[in-house]
């Protein structure tokens, strides 16, 4: 009898990470690596939100606290949903949790039963589905392509929908592809689901800040107000204000699944972080100025990617509405060889030839569930990326 647990055997270790960790292994070998796996901002976290975490040690704030985060917080969350998105909420429809994906977590072991279904857009954040799986679900996919631009047709959702079906899992701007809905995109969507009033909505706003070109970001709640009583409107602190590492998500929604969440959390983690909890009220309610700023940045970086990547023999890189990767289409390579003779059969292999031949590490589409593509995160210097870029056109060039 084996210790380890069959439903383990549904899930994988997430591919995005498995990248960081294999590039850094090299890098310690002594390769010359680029690692352009990592969703995490190269900016350094503000010095306001720092010194809120320092003075929360001096004042002694290091104990437990509530569960599912402290009163200040929550009304923090409750003026920024308010303010940003025109949402109104209670603090005890919040829940805070040690970063997004616990939420996100949390929301499905707290209602999924065997048989449910989940509809996941493709390309997907690699956790989804094991998330789902873990919860006990099933997940349900619905591709997208670069034709439509990553995003999911109304069409297709109204297709994947049935009797089984409990949550749609939406994210937007996306990642891996980076594609914002517009208001209008978002109403078409919405106006399906209003049509199955079964089916919970569970928003991934992560990248809500990080748009460009004008781009007008929208929330489905925010959209359609009929929908905010099944609506779960996930965000967190860690992309916008660059606090990957204080690990504080939240997210609200009706009464009765916050409390489900709670109640999930109380018997796994318990209280996020105290001190990350008490930086995280300063980013919510201190100065916004440095988003715009940064993602200004953001832009210029992606914009140079792109132009890179489209000059690249093989590859077909769009253009993303928001976060900070691009996907690309290695289609023009696959069977090609590379030097060593190595046919070039699938995105996986392209991203292992790719690391091997040039020390550049990306995450291959496989694992985002639309394939053949490979994700490029531009949440590092411009040096690195322009020599990124070099590499992986050189690397294509030299497939025959």
């Amino acid at each position: 009898m084996s210790i380890i647990a069959e439903s383990l055997g549904r899930i994988k270790p997430s591919p995005t990470i498995a990248v960081t960790t294999k590039a850094a292994e090299l890098r310690a070998a002594g390769r010359d690596v680029i690692g352009l796996g990592a969703g995490e901002p190269d900016f350094d976290t503000p010095d306001n939100i720092k010194k809120a975490g320092k003075r929360a040690i001096d004042e002694g704030k290091t104990k437990y606290t509530a569960v599912d985060g402290i009163p200040e917080l929550k009304q923090a969350i409750c003026a920024k949903f308010k303010r940003d998105n025109g949402l109104s909420y209670e603090p005890s429809q919040v829940s805070v949790g040690s970063g997004g994906k616990q939420i996100i977590y949390n929301a499905m072991v707290a209602t999924l039963n065997p048989g449910d279904e989940v509809i996941i857009p493709t390309p997907y954040w690699v956790s989804y589905p094991d998330m789902v799986l873990l919860g006990g679900g099933e997940p349900v996919f619905v591709e997208t392509s670069a034709e439509t631009s990553f995003k999911m047709q109304p069409e297709d959702l109204e297709a994947a929908i049935t009797p089984q079906t409990k949550w749609l899992i939406f994210n937007s701007p996306s990642n891996p592809s980076g594609a914002g809905y517009s208001k209008a995109e978002l109403k078409a969507l919405t106006d399906v689901l209003v049509r199955h009033p079964h089916v919970w909505v569970l928003s991934d706003d992560m990248y809500e800040h990080l748009v460009y070109d004008g781009f007008k970001f929208a929330t489905p709640a925010e959209v359609e107000p009929d929908l905010y009583n099944r609506t779960l409107t996930m965000n967190g602190v860690s992309k916008a204000y660059s606090m990957t590492g204080w690990r504080i998500g939240y997210g609200a929604g009706p009464q009765i699944l916050i409390k489900a969440m709670a109640k999930v959390q109380s018997q796994s983690t318990s209280n996020p972080c105290s001190i990350s909890q008490y930086a995280a009220v300063e980013a919510l309610n201190g100065t916004q100025d440095f988003i715009s700023e940064r993602a200004a940045v953001f832009q210029g970086r992606r914009d140079l990617v792109v132009g890179m990547l489209n000059d690249a023999e093989g590859l077909d890189c769009p253009t993303p509405e928001g976060a900070f990767y691009v996907y690309p289409s290695c289609a023009g390579c696959i069977g090609k060889k590379t030097t060593d003779g190595k046919t070039i059969e699938n995105d996986l292999d392209f991203v292992s030839a790719l690391l091997e031949a040039e020390g550049v590490a990306v995450v291959h589409g496989e694992a985002f569930g639309l394939s053949p593509h490979f994700r490029v995160s531009y949440a590092t210097s411009t040096e690195a990326l322009t020599e990124a870029c070099t590499r992986i056109q050189k690397f294509c060039a030299s497939l025959t």
